[in-house]
């Protein structure tokens, strides 16, 4: 009888799969059924026979249940939903269903999820998509890492199952494979005949490590980390993080830009960035001097790690790592923008960050740089504070660098005095050889800033080095009422020794023998120093003389005005002075002394008494100014 009963259930089933391949658009739901399953929020009206035949866990939830006549089974914890188990059950009906890259992953883990091993069943689902995995998957590195990113809406199963740490394997092992196959390619391309310059090949359109851009930070972290350990180049491993944090951040701006300033959403982004930046920051490379990260891209990364408001770790290597390679930086590299908070008030720029990079460079040892340890013997054949040094060149450069930034910072009207002095400051004295854009920048801050302190404008100004002045800032210097009057006084004072000097005929160049990096040399003929005739150069020498002496002449005037304006607040403070008592009561004295002279017809001693009176009069000054 029960034997009858199965054949008839059977013949049921084998008609029934029969009807589905003759009408594959037809839902499995339309079919009359004898169990529900329900996933998520989508039920699936399905018979027993088909799915208990290859699935273990339907198998036993229908073993174990206390009523033998049970319809309704809620698998809600299926993963990938609905369209995971609709395959699942098709396939269980033997209806053919293709496994490609988009969905070899889902039917890997629901698979397992209802134990649809061998088992059960010869030629089963977990089989199949493992075969899939072997052969098409696992060889190709774009193809795994689209399996990986679809293990994402999987967790925790795909991990559970091992599957993601498979994958992640197989992209770093794939990816040393290639880095070996093209160092052999170059080996046979520079072996024969003459090796060939320039032989890296620029990263094709459709090279693998674009494809990282879809993963999450978690998984990517995890496959850059893989790769790293595997063996793979620096410089591909930098490639692999600027275009993963480009694509990344700029889908996080395109995709949330109706945000409100200050808003939830905003906060939430901004979340998102610092845990981008934080750990594409743990994945640099080694800080290095030659890192391979370019200069740009530790830039970027530091202006999005402030605005993010990233750790103090975080900030601080990313501060490190451009010091260090501040010699390969241009202008936009270091205009970082503050992280104001909605304050209007705040500087424009994030000065106390370039003020710490700039440190970092300038404090740097040859012991900081593992690579100075394997400097050639043509290289240490320089003297590191000699001008052509490559020490003292990269220095060079950084001056240059921090000049055009005072310049650009100078027009903030938020900046405070202090920071421009401190940035001002920085520099040691032989980093620069002209002081031109430096005055040049002093000058641009004291014209926004004209409320400045007399103490500030004269600490400021003296970081100018009025020796390292050219001709046209020194004329520019000493008509500058921006400037305290002991630096015109001083630059007047340069100008008349370069004058005298050139007078002289050249001789004892003591402070501008090596303006615009130009140091004195022999000339190899005598056509050089012919050109100018000794009449025309000393008739010019003149004409400049006469002009400095009507400077001098302007000076001397503002200084006589000061002067006067001092002895007059002098005047006032001895008039309010006890001391004026004790001049009173001698000059009384005095006067009686000469009527008492004349009474006796004795010559008065007006003159020795008037050379007395003045004597007092000074001690008397003196005690009152003091």
């Amino acid at each position: 009888m029960g034997s009858s009963m199965g054949v008839q259930v059977f013949g049921k089933t084998k008609n029934m799969i029969s009807q589905l391949m003759a009408l594959p658009n037809m839902p499995i739901s339309d079919v009359s059924s004898d169990l529900k399953i329900e996933v998520g929020t989508s039920s699936f009206a399905l018979h027993k026979f088909p799915l208990v035949s290859r699935s273990g866990r339907i198998r036993k939830l229908l073993i174990d249940a206390k009523d033998t006549k049970i319809s309704r089974i809620n698998l809600s914890s299926a993963p990938g939903g609905p369209e995971a188990f609709e395959l699942a059950a098709k396939f269980c009906y033997g209806i053919n269903v293709e496994i490609t890259l988009s969905n070899v992953a889902m039917l890997r883990c629901i698979s397992h999820y209802l134990e649809m091993a061998e088992e059960f069943a010869e030629n089963n689902l977990e089989a199949r998509t493992e075969a899939y995995l072997k052969d098409m998957v696992v060889p190709n590195i774009s193809s795994t890492i689209a399996v990986l990113h679809r293990c994402e809406s999987l967790l925790p199963i795909s991990e559970e199952i091992n599957l993601v740490n498979r994958l992640i394997n197989a992209i770093a092992n794939n990816a040393c494979k290639e880095q070996l196959t093209s160092g052999l390619l170059k080996l046979d391309h520079n072996f024969p005949s003459k090796a060939i310059p320039n032989m890296e090949p620029e990263t094709p359109s459709d090279w693998w490590g674009k494809s990282l851009a879809v993963l999450n930070i978690d998984f990517f972290q995890r496959v850059l980390l893989a790769i790293k350990s595997k063996g793979l180049r620096q410089d591909m491993i930098c490639k692999i993080l600027i275009n993963y944090t480009h694509n990344s951040l700029q889908s996080l701006i395109v995709r949330d830009h109706h945000f409100v300033k200050g808003s939830l959403l905003e906060l939430e982004l901004q979340k998102k960035q610092r845990v981008i930046v934080e750990a594409i920051v743990s994945l640099l490379p080694t800080q290095s001097r030659k890192s391979p990260v370019p200069m740009a891209f530790l830039s970027s990364l530091l202006k999005t790690a402030i605005s993010s408001s990233v750790s103090t770790s975080c900030r601080s290597d990313l501060e490190r790592r451009t010091g260090l390679q501040l010699d390969q930086a241009i202008l936009e590299d270091i205009l970082i923008p503050a992280n104001s908070h909605g304050n209007n008030h705040t500087a424009m720029y994030d000065t106390e960050s370039i003020l710490r990079i700039f440190s970092i460079f300038l404090n740097l040892d040859d012991d900081d740089d593992e690579d100075n340890r394997l400097r050639d013997e043509s290289e240490m054949a320089y003297d590191f504070d000699s001008p052509g040094s490559p020490k003292q060149s990269s220095i060079l450069k950084v001056s240059k660098l921090l000049d055009s930034y005072l310049a650009e910072v100078a027009l903030d009207t938020n900046l405070s005095p202090s920071k421009f002095i401190a940035l001002a400051e920085l520099l040691p004295d032989h980093a620069r050889i002209v002081s031109d854009a430096l005055y040049r920048s002093v000058d641009i801050f004291l014209k926004v800033h004209p409320n400045i302190k007399d103490s500030e404008r004269y600490r400021l100004c003296k970081t100018i080095d009025c020796q390292k002045l050219s001709q046209e800032a020194c004329s520019h210097a000493a008509q500058n009422e921006r400037l305290p009057v002991q630096m015109a006084v001083q630059v007047l004072y340069f100008e008349q020794i370069r004058l005298r000097n050139a007078m002289n005929g050249g001789h004892n160049q003591l402070f501008f023998g090596a303006i615009n990096g130009q140091f004195p040399q022999r000339s190899s003929s005598g056509a050089a120093s012919g050109a100018i005739s000794p009449r025309d150069n000393y008739a010019s020498v003149r004409r400049e003389n006469r002009e400095l002496k009507l400077e001098v002449a302007r000076m001397r005037m503002r200084l006589t005005d000061l002067e006067k304006d001092h002895v007059s607040m002098k005047q006032e403070l001895v008039r309010s002075h006890p001391a004026n008592k004790l001049f009173k009561s001698f000059t009384k004295k005095l006067s009686k002394l000469n009527s008492l002279f004349r009474i006796n017809n004795l010559k008065p001693i007006g003159g020795k008494a008037n050379s007395e009176s003045r004597f007092l009069f000074q001690r008397r000054r003196h005690y009152s100014v003091s």
